[in-house]
Formats: C-alpha cells, structure tokens, sequence
C-alpha cells in the first residue's frame, strides 16, 4: 500500500471497486425482501439536531456522552452526525404528519456514525440498513419484523444464526424489576467491574449486557424479567414464541437480553451467529411504544430492528460464499477514425435499447493488437470490432472472448437483438 500524506480518518474507510459489489449485492438482496414485504423507503439527513438524539437516547448513555460527533455549526446550533436512524424516522414522521392514526412501515439504508474503538465488523463510519413500523400495537408485527429478517439470512445463504428473543414488559414492570435487580447487584458492589458500578444506578439494565467473564456466574443468578411480567405481556410474548415455534424458526428465549432505553417495552429481540467470534449481533430490534411521547407527540405503538451492512458481509466472507461481479458483456473496438467516428451513434443506440447491457468503450486509441489486449484485461465477454472492412458493409465483427463460440460478422442493424439473447442467456446461468 502506497504511502501518501493524508489518509483516511481512523475507523473510516474506502471501498474499492472490487469491494463495491459485494455491498450492492447485499443491499440488493435486503431491498427486495424487504419491499417484498410491503415497506417503503425513507431517506433522513446525515445531520440532526443534538437535542434529538439526547431526548432518544439520554444524555447519561456511552453513545451520548462519550461517541457522538458532535459540533456547533455556523448558526451556533448543536448539530450531530446521526448514531442510529430510529429517532431521526420518529422525528420525520412527527414533523410531516405521518404517525397519528396511521400504520407506516418503513424501511432505510445508510451511514450512522459513532466514535467508538475501531474493531473487526465496528467502524465509526457503518452502514445500517433497518426498518420501523409505527400504529401497530399487537405481536402479529412483532412476529412479522422477525419472520421478515429471518428471510433476509435465507436470502443471503447464511444459516448459521439464531433469534434470541425476551420481553422487557411495561415501563411499571421494568421499574419494579430495576428496583429488584439494584438490590441484588448492590450485594456485589465491589465485585462489579468499573462500567458496571457506573451503570448501578444509572442504568442497571446494562449491567446483564455484560460480556466480562468475571461476572457471568454472577449474572446468571440475578433476577429474570420474565418473572415480573403482567398477564397481559405474558400472553403477548407466548404468541410470538408458539409461532417462531410452529415455524421452526431457530429461537431461543434469553431472560438476559434488555435494552437499556426506557422507552423500549415488551419485545426486544437480537440475531446472532458464531461466526464472528465476541461480535456475533448482526441485527438487533425491539419494541419502543413510548419513543414518540418522549419527543413530545402523542402515544403511538412502534416496533423496528436494524442490522450493520459491515459486519453482514464479515459474515457472508466467513461462510465462504462467494462474490462474483457481473462480467462486461462486450468491449467496443474501433480501428481508424471513421470507425471510431460511427461508434459513438452505434452505441448510443445500442445503449439506448438494452440499457441493461454493460458495453465498455475502447478510449485512448491503440492499434488492432493493443485494443484486444485491453478487450481481454477487462474481462468482456465479447469483443465488437469496427474496422474498414466492416465500416463498407454496415457490418460488425463479435469476436468472444470467454468461449469456443465462433466469431462471426453481423449486420450493424442486428446489434440490438443479437445482444439482448446475450443478455437473456448469461446473465440467467
């Protein structure tokens, strides 16, 4: 790698060409599942208000404090590059209308930005594709967000991930539940590690999110959730579990996986595989009714989950599967400058009709020899020469380059069909 004076920021990154199309192979496979499900696209700005994310989140949580990118702009506001979607979709629906007394599912796809150490499958620049659902109160949504990102594994090829599944219940149940948790883990005070003592009082949820090894056996005998629930999130969390049942979704239920926003409620869910070593999350979600109220509207039910673009693709490359780009249809040759003259109108009409056909055109010149050596580095399929010859007779040579096929010469008319049964036939193997 060259050495130059200014690189990219730490935890950002570049992607390559060759590194392109394996993320528009992914976000093409989660577009069409997901808008095959009847959700529609929305696109946020990357800047927001601070104050968004610090009545979200809360200002007492690591992303607030400690990894936003944060700064004041030219109109001494507090703006912030986005964290996370979900609160920048609540305050779009908020601020055009679209939450009350409606059913919205929505869908997004972009870069989120944190400051956080930069790690295998976790860059301060990451690509999050996620979906939100407001208006819908009862579990059929919830078993529909899951059965949906179930389909985006299938999609892909991966199978080796399971759904982890708990409910958090309601805001008195989890307050009843803190209380509970506190006194237990206070018995253990000086046990806990430096985040968890941090978090005791702030934010004891965070404290089962542990991943210190220390504190597991510790963890495992704390209080459960699932035994403060009402009778009312009982039965709403045995629906969805008697179909993730029925449907042998691979599923088991963790009394330990909390959110630790206040806003979240009943189910929260996490996709997960053992792939990726410590970072096994690739998509978490949950239920976060009392969200819009917390920004100041009026109540509304909402639901979503999101997944990290980045570390799918980690996944898929640990699998194996392999990315293949699609290959050039054709190479465009063109010898002399009458042919090279009477290209331009052939291709632009060729273009035109097939715009699906990937044509790239010889530039720079080069004599007979050097054009095909170029033809043959780029991978085409096809070679389309335009020389002398064929400029007399209306005519184009296709020479293959990938096949025993032989080469033949056809009408400059015939162009447009001849490479749209090219199109139907390989691009279908």
């Amino acid at each position: 790698m060259a050495k130059v004076e200014i690189q990219s920021l730490k935890g950002m990154r570049d992607l390559l060409p060759e590194q392109s199309y394996q993320w528009q192979f992914v976000e093409e496979k989660l577009r069409k599942v997901i808008e095959s499900y009847g959700y529609q696209e929305i696109r946020t700005p990357l800047l927001e208000k601070t104050e968004l994310f610090k009545r979200s989140m809360g200002e007492v949580t690591d992303v607030v404090e400690k990894e936003m990118y944060s700064f004041t702009d030219l109109n001494g506001d507090s703006i912030s590059l986005r964290p996370e979607a979900t609160a920048s979709c609540v305050r779009a629906g908020m601020q055009h209308g679209k939450l009350q007394q409606q059913i919205q599912r929505w869908w997004y796809s972009g870069f989120m930005f944190r400051h956080e150490k930069p790690q295998k499958g976790r860059y301060r620049q990451f690509q999050q594709v996620g979906v939100e659902v407001f208006g819908l109160q009862g579990p059929d949504i919830d078993i529909e967000l899951m059965l949906l990102s179930w389909q985006l594994w299938q999609a892909l090829g991966l199978d080796n991930v399971i759904l982890e599944v708990n409910s958090i219940g309601n805001l008195t149940e989890r307050q009843n539940y803190k209380q509970d948790l506190v006194k237990y883990f206070e018995q253990y005070k000086s046990q806990l590690d430096v985040d968890s003592q941090r978090r005791l009082y702030t934010n004891p949820l965070r404290i089962l999110d542990s991943k210190n090894p220390e504190m597991q056996t510790m963890i495992a005998k704390a209080p459960k959730m699932l035994d403060y629930l009402s009778k009312q999130c009982q039965q709403h969390f045995v629906e969805i579990t008697t179909v993730l049942t029925q449907l042998k979704v691979p599923y088991r239920v963790n009394p330990y996986l909390v959110r630790g926003l206040d806003y979240y409620n009943q189910t929260v869910f996490e996709w997960l595989t053992p792939d990726l070593g410590s970072q096994g999350t690739i998509c978490a979600g949950g239920r976060y009714d009392g969200l819009v109220t917390q920004l100041g509207g009026k109540a509304v039910p909402a639901i979503g989950f999101a997944l990290g673009v980045d570390r799918l693709i980690d996944l898929i490359q640990a699998t194996q599967i392999k990315f293949t780009p699609p290959a050039l249809h054709a190479y465009w040759i063109a010898i002399g400058e009458q042919a090279q003259q009477q290209s331009w109108s052939l291709q632009q009409s060729i273009r035109q009709a097939l715009p699906q056909l990937r044509l790239l055109n010889n530039c720079n010149g080069g004599n007979f020899k050097t054009q095909f050596k170029r033809a043959d580095k780029s991978g085409a399929l096809y070679a389309i020469v335009l020389a002398e010859s064929e400029l007399e007779q209306a005519t184009v040579t296709i020479k293959p380059l990938r096949s025993d096929e032989q080469q033949q010469t056809i009408q400059q008319t015939e162009l447009v069909n001849y490479f749209a049964t090219i199109i139907r036939t390989k691009d279908n193997q």
